[in-house]
């Protein structure tokens, strides 16, 4: 199998460096498809979807992940809408008292802290000198009412370095509000 392969690769090498003459007379004989060649261009088109189809996928693997959590506590909200309407970097779910039950990769991407680091622990682990009293106050209101929102805070990476965070916070409920979402995206 291995020797196939390698042929196969060999053969490809061969192929790919042959005028387009002398490539129509050997297809013919060894039954290869018409000679198209592909310009480098098409290669970067290639590539930028293949980054978009890779976001794509870590994105659904995130929606399965938080629909797995839906059903186990049977939330009520639509989820699948909420993931098409907002875009988002980290992703984190708190229980009702805010403490971290699940953080996405794109969370440690973004502070650079662990998903271990951060389970069990209030996202206030991630404020520092640079929040601001008023945007922690507007934030801890807006969660006591139970409502989506969306605000803008500055939050701190594990180096101390500040970043501005924009975050939409939704409650999830059953019957009433037992987590909550947050999807965080950083602005400039």
């Amino acid at each position: 199998m291995k020797e196939t392969i390698a042929s196969i690769y060999a053969l490809d090498l061969y192929i790919s460096h042959l005028e387009k003459k002398e490539y129509l007379q050997l297809r013919h004989s060894i039954g290869l498809p018409c000679y198209k060649q592909m310009p480098l261009l098409a290669w970067e088109v290639f590539i930028e979807d293949f980054d978009k189809k890779v976001v794509a996928a870590q994105k659904s693997m995130e929606l399965q992940q938080v629909l797995s959590f839906a059903k186990k506590y049977k939330w009520k909200n639509d989820l699948e809408h909420a993931f098409s309407q907002i875009d988002y970097e980290a992703l984190i779910i708190t229980d009702k008292n805010q403490n971290i039950i699940w953080v996405n990769n794109g969370f440690t991407e973004m502070t650079g802290y662990t998903k271990k680091f951060a389970l069990n622990k209030t996202p206030r682990f991630l404020q520092g000198e640079n929040t601001s009293i008023e945007a922690k106050k507007r934030i801890r209101k807006k969660i006591t009412q139970n409502q989506p929102f969306q605000d803008v805070i500055v939050n701190h990476r594990k180096d101390k370095i500040p970043y501005k965070c924009e975050v939409t916070i939704i409650p999830l409920y059953h019957k009433k509000t037992t987590h909550f979402m947050a999807f965080e995206k950083e602005i400039i």
